[in-house]
């Protein structure tokens, strides 16, 4: 990683996740949480965009001829599935090494996702579909966020969200549970300052011309380990924002 990280990147962040940067792909490693919620964030994805953008979500690759930008895209674990979906993605990260581990397994997979290193400010394009998950809750300056990343969705186009309310709840699950009871993440991985809540992530949007249509929340069964979509925005939640 580039230890001089500026704009709506983190370097602290940047830095911690690229030090997990090999253990992406390890559904049991770091990253296992990710694993585990990956399949209600794609459905929650592939349902949105489809209803909204006029696609079969049935079809075996329906979003063939969309683009698809995934800001924080990390090792690739949704970039990968929503290629295979049709999409031509591209896959930004402000890691070096999160974007070689992206590009590598890609390319085992057979995938051409075109993989940057770069903050969505550096872009000079607009996609059909943006993504920015579990990211807000890692970036310095909210609203400098949210601002490169909605300018970066054509008009009519999607942004796809997910990050963690700041609540109660979410401190109890999110950061004890999460990080020092089950120890699925690393101490320190999340800072609960920095979490935002569902009211303030659709007024942040709609400074910059997305209006928020659907909203989300993923529970946890600890039971089962499993997790699935809900109606409670309590800790984990989602959203999809239309531009003007």
């Amino acid at each position: 990683m580039e230890a001089n990280v500026t704009g709506t990147a983190s370097a602290d962040e940047v830095a911690r996740f690229t030090a997990m940067a090999e253990e992406w792909w390890d559904p049991s490693g770091k990253f296992r949480p990710l694993h585990r919620f990956n399949p209600v964030r794609l459905d929650f994805i592939r349902e949105q965009t489809a209803a909204r953008l006029g696609r079969d979500p049935a079809a075996e690759r329906p979003f063939e001829g969309l683009s698809l930008l995934d800001i924080g895209c990390g090792g690739g674990l949704l970039a990968e599935p929503l290629a295979q979906l049709g999409f031509a993605v591209t896959g930004i990260d402000a890691g070096d090494r999160n974007v070689a581990v992206a590009r590598i397994h890609a390319e085992s997979q057979g995938l051409g996702i075109d993989y940057q290193v770069a903050m969505p400010e550096d872009l000079d394009r607009q996609w059909d579909v943006v993504l920015a998950m579990e990211v807000i809750e890692h970036v310095p300056d909210v609203d400098a966020f949210l601002s490169a990343a909605s300018a970066r969705v054509r008009p009519g186009g999607l942004l796809f969200a997910a990050t963690l309310n700041r609540g109660v709840k979410s401190f109890a699950l999110a950061i004890v549970g999460a990080e020092y009871v089950l120890r699925w993440l690393p101490r320190g991985t999340h800072d609960w300052r920095k979490f935002v809540k569902p009211s303030e992530f659709a007024a942040g949007l709609r400074r910059h011309g997305v209006e928020t249509k659907a909203l989300k929340g993923m529970g946890y069964d600890i039971a089962h380990d499993t997790w699935s979509a809900t109606d409670d925005l309590s800790v984990n939640y989602m959203l999809c924002g239309v531009k003007g």
